[in-house]
């Protein structure tokens, strides 16, 4: 039991959720481009490009992004 909870706690693992008309990045590397209708974000070995309109930033801490807006399409790319 405690290994899972020291895994929960330190988990670092890039995780990308997308949920209707918002998405939240847990453990990012850094974010490229934020515009109300295209983001950009760089995970350790990931390019994450959100393409959408009426993007709003709601949450931003040191390793958590959580936008809402109309996303259109979501394009990856392995760097």
């Amino acid at each position: 039991m405690l290994d899972r909870l020291y895994d929960y706690v330190s988990d670092n693992e890039f995780r990308f959720t997308v949920f209707e008309n918002k998405f939240n990045v847990l453990n990012y590397k850094r974010i490229l481009s934020l515009e109300d209708n295209y983001i950009s974000i760089l995970s350790n070995n990931k390019k994450i490009t959100i393409i959408g309109d009426n993007f709003v930033l709601n949450k931003l801490v040191k390793d958590e992004l959580l936008v809402t807006g109309n996303i259109t399409r979501i394009e990856v790319v392995n760097e």
